[in-house]
């Protein structure tokens, strides 16, 4: 039961392995487009010294100075359309699209490790969250070089929340935080393990308390292996360091906080721990929206199924909060 309960939780926090890249980056950008589209989509290539890191532009036609957005995805192997191997949904893909109707572009981007960007990766104990930071922070400054672009604005998604208001600070023009987390992630560990036997949280518990500290831990029970081997306490550990509240109070910058009611991974308490923490930000609950974007009238079993159908639209009140907001930047 314990082994099952671990696969379970890792499963929903695991931790892709990627790397950090050389700040000698070349971009190449070839344009694609559909002609009866409102848009035009360019893939994007960062080329670096441990691989490839690919994207993709989506720009609105006949447009110049126009807002950008830097949407970066959650954790796990979501890729730049916000699919894995084991769902598609694609609500990033749908978020990029609804935005280019608003007269908005967006690069979005598979981490490294994941898609088109799997060559990039490389050992997981030699990753670090700042990899993560440290990327979007690239991504960021590729956009602000570009002329076609007013202000460079980043959305980040779930864990990407983190990722992206660390990265924005003194960078971005504005920051988006969907579904974000509002405390550090080694509370969040606990919390999903507090409902679990007693005998599970003194196994975990001990684990986490020393990753906090900065404390590799050698002997791992076996049923423990997938979430705290250690090759990945490293990164955990720069990982627990981060705490969301503190991160975007730091922020100068307008921020948005947008938060769905019907989200059965991320509670709203989240979003009001991280909209309360910035004097400044602007806080939205979408009712009845999930951790996806998706609208969902039925029970968990609904909203579970949803993640796995690429026929069901986004919040169209999500792009439009998102569409205001940004149109509102100084």
């Amino acid at each position: 039961m314990i082994s099952n309960f671990i696969f379970q939780l890792f499963n929903m926090t695991r931790l892709i392995i990627t790397t950090f890249f050389s700040l000698l980056i070349s971009i190449t950008i070839t344009a694609a487009s559909n002609s009866d589209s409102a848009f035009i989509e360019s893939p994007v290539i960062l080329h670096t010294t441990t691989g490839d890191i690919f994207g993709t532009l989506t720009i609105p036609k006949n447009l110049n100075k126009i807002p950008v957005t830097l949407i970066i995805a959650g954790s796990g192997p979501t890729d730049r359309n916000g699919n894995n191997q084991m769902m598609k949904n694609e609500s990033l893909k749908m978020l990029v699209y609804s935005l280019a109707n608003n007269g908005i572009a967006s690069l979005r981007f598979d981490k490294r490790g994941i898609g088109e960007s799997m060559s990039a990766g490389k050992k997981e104990s030699d990753l670090r969250f700042e990899d993560y930071i440290n990327d979007a922070k690239a991504w960021i400054e590729l956009l602000k070089k570009d002329d076609r672009f007013s202000k460079v604005i980043v959305i980040g998604h779930s864990e990407g929340s983190l990722i992206g208001m660390i990265a924005s600070n003194n960078l971005s023009d504005g920051f988006v935080s969907i579904a974000g987390a509002g405390r550090s992630a080694d509370k969040i560990i606990k919390e999903q393990l507090a409902g679990q036997p007693k005998a599970v949280q003194d196994l975990c518990f001990p684990i986490i308390d020393s990753l906090v500290l900065g404390k590799t831990v050698k002997n791992v029970s076996a049923s423990l292996y997938s979430l705290f081997r250690p090759g990945v306490q490293p990164y955990m550990i720069s990982w627990f360091h981060y705490d969301p509240q503190a991160e975007i109070k730091k922020l100068n910058i307008p921020v948005l906080v947008v938060q769905g009611t019907n989200d059965i991974q991320v509670s709203e308490e989240e979003a009001n721990l991280l909209s309360k923490a910035n004097m400044h930000a602007q806080l939205v609950f979408i009712k009845k929206m999930n951790h996806i974007f998706k609208i969902i009238d039925g029970d968990k079993n609904e909203n579970i199924a949803s993640y796995n159908d690429p026929s069901l639209p986004i919040s169209e009140e999500l792009t439009n909060k998102i569409a205001a907001f940004i149109k509102k930047l100084p």
